[in-house]
Parts: C-alpha cells; structure tokens; sequence
C-alpha cells in the first residue's frame, strides 16, 4: 500500500488518468471528425474529389452565372419569337363582316355581298360582289385605319363599321 501513496505511485495514478482522458478525448474527437467529414461528402460529393468548402461554394458560383446567363439568353429569344409572333397576328385577319343587299332594287332577292377582312391595326379589305340577272361583278377596296383608299359604296362601309364594332358578350 506504501507504494500508492508515496510520491510515485500518486504521481503514476495522476499519469494514468491524465492517459484515460486523454484516449477519451482523441475518441470523441474522431469520431466528430468521421460526422464532420460525412457530412462533408454529403455536401460536398463523392470521395475521391478533394475540394473543400471554399473550392465548391466558387464552383457552384461559376455553375450558378453560367445557369444564370443561359436562361438570360433563353429568355431574351422567347421575348423577340413573342414579338415576332404578335406582329404576325396583328397582321392576321381578326375584325369581319358581311353585308346582303340587293343592290338593283330587283325582285330577286338579297344576292349581293359585301364583305370587310381587316386585321388589328384596322387594315385590310372589302370585297363586294354585285349580283344582276345576267352578270355578276367583283370589286376589292384597300382599306387602312378602318378607312377605304378609294370611297367605299354605303353597303362597304357598312360592312367596315360592322367589323370594327366590339363584339357583344358571350352568354
């Protein structure tokens, strides 16, 4: 018993335990460092690439402007097909009308026609079909700004103005 309470042998139990903590300490240590790097992998990948935190947030940067400048281009070109399209449809024929009449007086019925095709900027045609007994004749106005180029019959330009008129409600 000399042996543990002399000088030595406290100091070789002070020794031994300073050892224990010691091996403690290295223990929960690696065993932080193994999560550490696990989730490490998990954030950074697979094994085997060496990149640290640094190295992937300025790779994901690059990634990110190059994505970045991608759908800025994409963008750009849907904008520009978009405008294209819309000046196409504002060509497209969107306001018509069409106009009977008998345009003799005759007996014979409602048999001539005038029809006004105008686009969104309020230009385009009127055909106007004259039908008589015996003979039938075609005409075409150019029409611009809801207004003919040459004078339109009161038939053609009730033809315009039925097309230009807004559309009544849907029930």
């Amino acid at each position: 018993m000399d042996e543990l309470t002399s000088t030595t042998g406290i100091v070789a139990i002070a020794g031994c335990a300073i050892a224990v903590v010691s091996l403690t300490l290295v223990v929960v240590q690696t065993v932080t460092l193994r999560r550490l790097r696990r989730d490490q992998r998990v954030l950074l990948g697979e094994e085997g690439v060496t990149t640290d935190l640094v190295e992937h947030a300025s790779a994901l940067e690059v990634e990110y402007r190059a994505l970045h400048d991608f759908v800025t281009d994409a963008a750009d070109r849907l904008h520009t097909r978009m405008d294209r399209a819309e000046e196409r449809l504002d060509g497209a024929i969107s306001h018509s009308a069409l106009v009977r009449y008998d345009a003799y007086g005759e007996m014979t019925g409602h048999q001539s026609t005038s029809i006004a095709l105008l686009d969104a900027r309020r230009d385009g045609v009127v055909l106007s079909s004259i039908m008589h007994r015996d003979a039938a004749r075609l005409y075409a106005k150019q029409v611009r700004g809801g207004v003919g180029e040459l004078q339109l019959s009161p038939e053609e330009a009730e033809a315009v103005r039925l097309a230009l008129e807004p559309a009544p409600p849907a029930e």
